[in-house]
């Protein structure tokens, strides 16, 4: 076995050999902690590492009976550094928080850990979550593994870098305006953002807030459902948890196309800017689905007003979140956050019940949308991964983005309509830098939108394409 074999398996082939004793847990973390010692010092992934105490955990697991392994049993995970783990720091990438060690676990932790997975520490976040490009004041700026000058966007941007290096199988994420789909695209993995409540949020100061989800990323899609298995199903605490258990997608994601209808739009009607080698790329793939006996067509539904609701909300929910923080250590925020607090302490009660007045009319011209249509297909970002050091795109084809979430519209008008989407690799730019094809389906379909993403992932293996990180 060559030194860091394993790291290279998917996360399913993983799990069944650990949990049959054909590869010892303790073997695939020495791998692990190996390549991370090897590659992260470039990449930045992995914000905080707890090694030796990985490797107590994964002797421990060795020792287990067959009987009461996990379907995850021995598997190295890193926790996005928003999530709280017990005994391992958290610091939202704030230095406010630099020091901070919760006493919990957060619930989806708790449930990782109950299936057998190993948390060896933190993935590296922007400060606060706030943006789709990974850098803090704390732990710097997490790089590219396909370009290491280029950024891995966010704000789930160290678990997607550390997922691409394959320092680990299976990372988990979380998007309010495409912080899932986002880093996806830029490493060449898979991102899902599944329908709010899929998988609960406890505990949550906002638990009747369905604009921020949490979800699973990993290098294939049917790893990404392994791992969605896991994290989802009912807890009561959580007021928005849906009553499907999470066992119902731990099966097979194969099924016939024939009939199927899919609209592909580049930019949404002109909502947004996008680069043109992005829409190149996503254009040339979605050949794949017509192979597949799907139906393609170029149409989009009426989102126009998203971007002003997106805003209005986000703000509003800035306020809530981090309102406190703001009052008492203004000069210690990133300056986008202070941006926006200060965009929602501007906000008006009506211009709240405005935005969700619009926002009910919005999600109604999407079922209907859904009639016709039975998957919404578009780029995930709007442009290519862009250099590390810079913040946020300004301007896009010449065009000024006037705020830092003017970039991201393509993930987040999609947010406000609570449908699943999912982030699959569509292809390279021609100086190597990954894009993502963003695949839609109505509201509650989590389950077909993983197996229409699993259909074009195999008929077009960019998964398979691995950077190259000089050791």
């Amino acid at each position: 076995m060559t030194r860091h074999e394993l790291c290279f398996l998917s996360a399913r082939a993983l799990a069944a050999k650990t949990r049959s004793g054909d590869v010892s847990c303790t073997e695939l973390m020495g791998q692990t902690l190996d390549r991370i010692d090897a590659v992260d010092s470039k990449v930045n992934a992995i914000c905080t590492l707890m090694a030796e105490q990985a490797m107590e955990v994964a002797k421990a697991a060795d020792n287990l009976p067959p009987a009461q392994r996990g379907k995850l049993h021995g598997l190295p995970v890193a926790v996005k550094d928003l999530a709280e783990t017990k005994g391992i720091r958290t610091t939202w990438g704030s230095p406010l928080f630099e020091n901070h060690v919760p006493d919990f676990d957060q619930l989806f932790v708790t449930r990782l850990k109950e299936a057998g997975a190993i948390v060896i520490g933190k993935t590296n976040t922007p400060e606060f979550g706030a943006g789709s490009q990974t850098f803090n004041p704390v732990f710097g700026a997490s790089h590219n593994p396909y370009d290491l000058t280029k950024t891995v966007g966010g704000s789930s941007g160290g678990a997607a870098g550390a997922l691409a290096a394959r320092l680990i199988p299976l990372a988990d994420g979380s998007d309010l305006g495409g912080s899932l789909r986002n880093p996806a695209a830029f490493c060449n993995v898979v991102g899902f953002r599944p329908t709010p409540g899929r998988v609960p949020s406890y505990p949550d100061r906002m638990a009747w807030n369905p604009l921020p989800t949490l979800g699973p990323m990993a290098r294939t899609v049917d790893d990404a459902a392994l791992l969605l298995s896991v994290m989802a199903g009912p807890d009561p605490r959580c007021p928005l948890s849906l009553d499907e258990p999470g066992a119902s997608f731990d099966v097979s994601l194969d099924r016939e196309w024939n009939g199927t209808r899919i609209a592909w739009s580049a930019d949404l009607g002109g909502l947004y800017d996008i680069e043109p080698e992005v829409v190149s790329v996503c254009e040339n793939a979605l050949s794949r689905f017509v192979t597949l006996g799907i139906g393609v067509d170029q149409t989009h539904p009426d989102l126009k007003d998203g971007p002003d609701i997106f805003q209005t909300l986000r703000a509003w929910m800035f306020v809530s979140s981090f309102g406190d923080a703001y009052a008492l250590a203004r000069d210690k925020l990133k300056d986008t956050i202070i941006w926006n607090v200060e965009k929602g302490l501007a906000l008006s009660a009506t211009d709240v019940g405005n935005a969700e007045i619009a926002r009910t009319q919005l999600y109604g011209r999407m079922l209907n949308f859904f009639e016709t249509y039975d998957f919404l297909v578009l780029p995930t970002t709007q442009v290519p991964p862009f250099d590390v050091e810079t913040p946020w795109p300004t301007e896009i084809n010449g065009k000024p983005q006037t705020t830092y979430l003017d970039w991201m519209m393509s993930c987040s008008v999609l947010t406000l309509t609570g449908c699943p989407a999912v982030s699959v690799p569509a292809g390279f730019t021609e100086s190597g830098l990954p894009i993502g094809l963003q695949i839609v389906g109505p509201p509650r379909c989590d389950l077909d939108v993983l197996k229409l993403a699993h259909a074009f992932e195999q008929a077009t293996q960019h998964w398979q394409r691995e950077p190259h990180i000089p050791e």
